[in-house]
C-alpha cells in the first residue's frame, strides 16, 4: 500500500550497516590483543568509514532515494593487514594502539545504539499520541 515508505527515512539502514562494521572493527582489535604476544602476527585492521562516506556522496549527488539504499546495502568492511614491524619478533600488534581504538570503536557503537534507540522512541512516543 505505501511501497517504499519508511518513517526514518535512511537512518535505521545507515545505522545498522555501522553498526555491522564497528562490530567486525572491534572483533578484529580483540583479536589483535590476542595475539599481541604471538610472533610474526601481523595487526589486522577494518576499514569502512571512508568508502561509506563516499558511495553516500556519490549517491546525494545522484538525488535518488533507491541509490542512497543501493549505497547503504552495497558498502562493506575491508579487512587489511600491514607488514611493517619493529620488533625482534615481526609482531605489529601495539596494546596501547588497539586499547585506544577498542574504546573509540565501543565508543561510536554505543553512541550509534543510543540513536537508534532515541529515534524508535520518537515513534513509539507518536504512536501512544502523548
Amino acid at each position: 500500500m505505501f511501497g517504499d515508505f519508511n518513517l526514518f527515512g535512511n537512518t535505521i539502514a545507515m545505522a545498522e550497516k555501522s553498526l555491522d562494521c564497528l562490530w567486525k572493527k572491534q572483533e578484529a582489535i580483540n583479536n589483535n590483543l590476542a595475539n599481541v604476544d604471538t610472533p610474526g602476527y601481523k595487526r589486522k585492521q577494518v576499514s569502512f568509514e571512508e568508502t561509506f562516506r563516499k558511495r553516500l556522496i556519490a549517491a546525494d549527488k545522484e538525488n535518488s532515494g533507491t541509490n542512497f539504499k543501493e549505497a547503504i546495502s552495497g558498502t562493506n568492511y575491508k579487512v587489511y593487514t600491514r607488514d611493517d614491524s619493529a620488533r625482534v619478533d615481526e609482531n605489529n600488534v601495539n596494546a596501547d594502539v588497539e586499547n585506544t581504538e577498542m574504546t573509540r570503536t565501543w565508543l561510536h557503537y554505543n553512541y550509534l545504539l543510543q540513536s537508534v534507540t532515541s529515534d524508535i522512541k520518537v515513534l513509539q512516543t507518536a504512536i501512544k499520541g502523548q
